[in-house]
């Protein structure tokens, strides 16, 4: 009787080293870098296994692109409760889990709320969210962000409102300052001084309205044949005075003085006593009476008297 029952169990029992690895704990190795994608930890996130085990969630998964730490007491109770021995050999105080994601970074959120204003008064701004810091979506996630409330004032050029980052959010809330731009003619390259503005010079480049000078040059015109009194910047905002009209005549330079009255015109040598364009109103001395006169010049080497006084 003996004997057959122990017939039976060779038959139907399996081989004793796999008894023994059907109910003996399995030992595990922690991941070096824990990161998930999902909204839970598991065991397979923190552990190189697969299998059945692999599944078990122990803990929620931290917001995305944060990270959250796990008592690996905690895990060691999880693991065993799984079939699966870890001992913490490394005596680690707190596992790390990071949640990977998408990030909606800043310059975003910014045209978003930028559509926004024009949309309204159909003017451009220039955007700055009190809050740098970027916004984190899953990475399963879908939809594009929106704006789901938003106040601006306009004298005080402030903002608040909702973003709904995401098609199933929650909204996080967003406030900042919103500045007025005006498209303005620029140097598209650095210019030296004497080179005179040409259309291939310009460039337009959106500069905030509260940066302006009172006499910056807004109009292309205003640019176009002009020469630079001096090195120039590009993509910076042009006052008045970084502009002249070409210089014709220029500063000790000999030329022809003529002085006019109905019925009488006289010709004299003068020298200019500064740099002037064509059609300015420059100081000369003529040479023969030594008397310093103002003349417009005329061209080169030619200026007309409008006044005329003792030097």
């Amino acid at each position: 009787m003996k004997t057959f029952l122990f017939a039976l169990a060779l038959i139907f029992l399996p081989p004793p080293q796999l008894v023994l690895v059907a109910f003996a704990d399995g030992p595990v190795i922690l991941r070096d870098t824990v990161r998930v994608e999902g909204s839970v930890v598991t065991l397979g996130d923190l552990f190189e296994i697969d299998g059945e085990a692999a599944s078990a969630v122990i803990v929620r998964a931290p917001q995305p692109g944060r990270r959250t730490s796990i008592d690996p007491s905690y895990v060691i109770q999880q693991a065993r409760q799984n079939g699966l021995t870890w001992s913490n050999p490394n005596r680690l105080r707190r596992i790390t889990v990071e949640r990977a994601s998408r990030m909606i970074d800043t310059d975003l959120i910014e045209e978003i709320i930028s559509a926004e204003l024009f949309s309204r008064d159909g003017n451009e701004y220039e955007i700055q969210l009190a809050s740098g810091e970027n916004i984190h979506a899953p990475l399963d996630s879908s939809g594009l962000p929106q704006l789901a409330a938003f106040d601006f004032n306009a004298n005080a050029g402030v903002f608040q409102g909702e973003l709904i980052a995401y098609d199933g959010a929650a909204p996080v809330r967003l406030n900042g300052r919103a500045y007025a731009t005006l498209d303005v003619p620029v140097l598209a390259r650095a210019i030296p001084a004497g080179h005179v503005i040409e259309h291939a010079d310009i460039d337009w480049q959106p500069v905030r309205a509260d940066r302006l000078r009172a006499d910056a040059v807004m109009h292309i015109d205003e640019m176009i044949g002009r020469e630079a009194r001096r090195a120039l910047r590009p993509g910076e905002a042009l006052r008045a005075y970084d502009l002249q009209t070409p210089v014709v005549v220029e500063r000790g330079e000999i030329v022809s003085l003529v002085f006019s009255v109905p019925g009488l015109s006289l010709t004299a040598r003068a020298r200019a006593l500064e740099d002037a364009g064509a059609d300015e109103i420059a100081r000369f001395v003529n040479l023969q009476s030594n008397r310093t006169v103002d003349a417009m010049v005329e061209g080169p080497g030619r200026a007309r008297v409008v006044s005329a006084g003792p030097s």
